[in-house]
């Protein structure tokens, strides 16, 4: 569907400081590129850059990014944003519970899809390099136990980084609007690529850091802005879909490592960031700026364009929210551990931290287990894809099931069966080593499931927080998803050794079986209902199920 000239003003919304904004984006580019001279002349060397000095090209490449990542995030916050974000607080816009799905939703939808799975390779990323990082710098894994220092420290750096993401990118969604910061997001992935072409473990551990907190702070913004602008009928569906695109990221990204990295070393897999993330830059046009934020800045024509293309209103907010917004008017995250959302961010909370236990427990050593077990690196990362591959149906089936069972009934069953399926890598032990079929079958639901897990956990904390801390609300959920992680690969690193697939499959079902009790206990509903309805009640009742 094309736009109007008008149209695309208000569908991209420009930038604060256009000109500003793209010169800083070219140096960073510029800056990236001027790494990959010292990455291909070690193609001799399998492209191993141990034990060698950046050199000046790299030095000025470093500082290009630092002054371009300065111009862009300029060029990006509007001026008086302290202003704005106490207007937004007196404005709240819903969408029609009978606005049919249009264009612009599909265009949407399809922008963030491809935003989820870009985020979610970066952290995906650290199960295929941690073996090849391991072996280039002599660090401590299965396959050389005999090293000083833990390879769990890359994986650890990172999730920690995706952490702090999270909660910074929740609180930017709330003061600068949703597309900035998904578009500042985005620019990061773009610089922090430079991680492959880091010479020392060191730099690499700080590199992955900074990737991990641009990773972290997209999928909260991308499920709070689809959660704004799509019906209610069809919201939570959709978001599970564009959310359980996680396991479609897990399908490429080892299937580039399969492709990529036995020609151009580990490395190349953190260098795609480049392309990928001017991928998302240039489909900016066709993310949306919030309304909220475009009538706090008296742009009230552009917030009604917008608006009428996704059959949405503007309202006065309600006065449940009252409390809620004088809360946020102090600018704390503590507002999300108050009565009356003690008891829904308790859930989540509890939730998250399981799935983190899962995801970075279990899913994060596989490739490196299965080449424990005895398979080669290219196997090892064959047999996750077509895991992946086979597990992909999973996402149609849980969207099926949020949309039809609701929320809560989805996120307990997933969560249970995802634990019971761990259970099977504890029966089996080390006999998978001689049976490739079952353990094809038995990664199927963990690569997936957990996968859509996130994807439901993220999308039920957009739908159940009130608007004014929406964003918020969901960095902290997807900020729990990543506190399990960091906390399993803290005790993989003072254990100075990666733990066996058995003992991360344990450390994995244990906590999402009890978070999916504790989340049938006091998890609130979202089925077919209005985002203000549901945060009224959550406001009104404080606490357990709703629904």
């Amino acid at each position: 569907m094309a736009l109007t000239r008008e149209e695309r003003g208000t569908q991209g919304g420009g930038f604060e400081h256009p000109l500003v904004f793209w010169l800083g984006a070219l140096a960073c580019t510029a800056g990236v590129l001027l790494h990959l001279p010292m990455y291909i002349g070690a193609r001799d060397m399998h492209y191993s850059l141990k034990g060698m000095t950046p050199d000046a090209p790299m030095i000025i490449g470093m500082i290009l990014i630092v002054v371009g990542l300065l111009m862009v995030t300029y060029g990006l916050v509007p001026r008086g944003s302290e202003a704005i974000r106490q207007a937004t607080t007196r404005i709240r816009v819903r969408t029609l519970d009978d606005a049919p799905i249009n264009a612009q939703h599909v265009a949407l939808l399809l922008v963030m899809a491809l935003a989820v799975t870009i985020d979610v390779m970066k952290p995906t990323t650290l199960s295929f390099v941690a073996p090849g990082v391991a072996k280039e710098y002599g660090l401590k894994s299965p396959a050389n136990p005999h090293g000083h220092i833990p390879v769990s420290w890359l994986p650890l750096a990172g999730i920690a980084g995706t952490v702090v993401g999270s909660w910074l990118w929740g609180w930017l969604g709330d003061r600068i609007g949703r597309r900035a910061s998904i578009i500042l997001a985005g620019m990061m992935f773009v610089t922090t690529s430079i991680c492959g072409a880091m010479p020392g473990f060191s730099w690499n551990l700080m590199m992955c850091f900074l990737m991990g907190i641009s990773a972290g702070g997209m999928l909260p913004i991308t499920f709070t802005l689809v959660a704004e602008t799509i019906p209610s009928r069809h919201r939570g569906w959709l978001m599970v879909l564009i959310g359980g695109d996680i396991a479609g990221a897990y399908v490429i990204t080892s299937w580039l490592a399969a492709r990529l990295t036995p020609t151009y070393s580990w490395r190349i897999l953190w260098l795609i960031g480049l392309p990928t993330g001017l991928l998302l830059l240039a489909l900016n046009r066709w993310i949306p700026e919030s309304p909220r934020f475009l009538l706090a800045r008296g742009r009230t024509k552009d917030a009604e364009a917008v608006m009428k293309r996704y059959g949405a209103v503007a309202e006065e907010i309600e006065p449940g929210e009252e409390e809620v917004r004088e809360a946020v008017e102090h600018g704390s995250y503590l507002t999300l551990l108050r009565r009356p959302l003690t008891g829904t961010t308790t859930a989540i909370t509890v939730l998250g931290i399981g799935v983190g236990l899962m995801t970075y427990g279990f899913q994060l050593w596989v490739p490196t287990n299965l080449q424990h077990l005895g398979y080669s690196a290219v196997n090892s990362d064959y047999v996750i894809r077509n895991a992946a591959v086979l597990g992909l149906p999973l996402t149609v089936v849980v969207a099926w099931m949020y949309g039809v069972w609701g929320s809560r009934k989805t996120l307990v069953t997933v969560s249970a069966i995802t634990g019971v399926a761990l259970l099977g890598f504890v029966v089996a032990g080390n006999s998978l080593a001689h049976n490739h079929t079952l353990l094809s079958l038995l990664l199927i639901v963990p690569l997936s499931g957990v996968s859509s897990v996130v994807a439901v956990v993220a999308g039920y904390a957009a739908e159940v927080y009130p608007t004014l801390v929406r964003s918020r609300g969901t960095g902290l959920a997807a900020g729990m998803t990543k506190a399990g992680g960091v906390l399993i690969l803290a005790l993989t690193v003072a254990a100075a050794s990666v733990p066996s697939i058995t003992t991360t499959a344990v450390v994995g079902a244990i906590p999402l079986l009890l978070a999916s009790v504790i989340f049938l206990w006091i998890g609130p509903e979202t089925k077919a209902r209005g985002l203000e309805d549901i945060g009224e009640e959550v406001m009104r009742t404080g606490s357990g199920a709703v629904g």
